[in-house]
């Protein structure tokens, strides 16, 4: 398992669209995601530590962002080839049994997760109601195991402070967690 950072958020960075099938059955595009105060588009899968980790807090956060106005949204780009654990079914499975109010999509092609410069499992994209990046960063101090139960809410007070003022804090500690599993080519 080789872990990653993401990069420093590039702020203003603009994400290129897409149209992913969900674990509901149903087909998302961008706009169909996006929300009136801001848009969170995280990458996950199911197979990895730091998302396991972190996961039952993701859902309590996505949940409240999502009163506040912010669109959430998860995309799966692992090849599921040689991660059985992130195959569609299983997919559709993580998001029942968690609760997930929010699209889980996969990127069966990894195009997006290419095009975003996706890097790791978790890698969280916040964006302003204009689509425009203003978070690239973790959750909370949660690595492998989770962090303290009373651990700062990064992701959250960050997200926060984009619905209510349209830019995101200066300062962002870069998430961390496994590589997303690329196809040979």
């Amino acid at each position: 398992m080789v872990s990653l950072q993401p990069p420093v958020c590039d702020f203003g960075w603009r994400p290129p669209g897409f149209s992913l099938k969900a674990t509901d059955g149903r087909t998302y595009t961008l706009d169909d995601v996006k929300g009136p105060k801001g848009t969170l588009v995280m990458f996950i899968c199911n197979h990895c530590p730091y998302v396991k980790a972190i996961l039952d807090r993701l859902v309590r956060d996505a949940r409240a962002l999502q009163e506040k106005g912010i669109g959430v949204a998860a995309i799966m780009s692992n090849d599921p080839t040689d991660y059985p654990e992130d195959s569609f079914d299983n997919m559709a499975r993580v998001a029942a049994a968690n609760g997930f109010t929010f699209p889980y999509l996969l990127d069966e092609t990894q195009q997006v997760g290419r095009a975003w410069d996706a890097v790791c499992t978790p890698d969280f994209f916040g964006f302003n109601a204009d689509m425009e990046l203003q978070y690239r960063g973790r959750l909370d101090a949660s690595r492998k195991d989770p962090g303290p139960a009373d651990a700062r809410r990064d992701l959250f007070l960050a997200m926060c402070q984009v619905a209510e003022t349209g830019q995101g804090p200066a300062e962002q500690i870069a998430s961390m967690g496994c590589s997303i599993k690329w196809r040979e080519e």
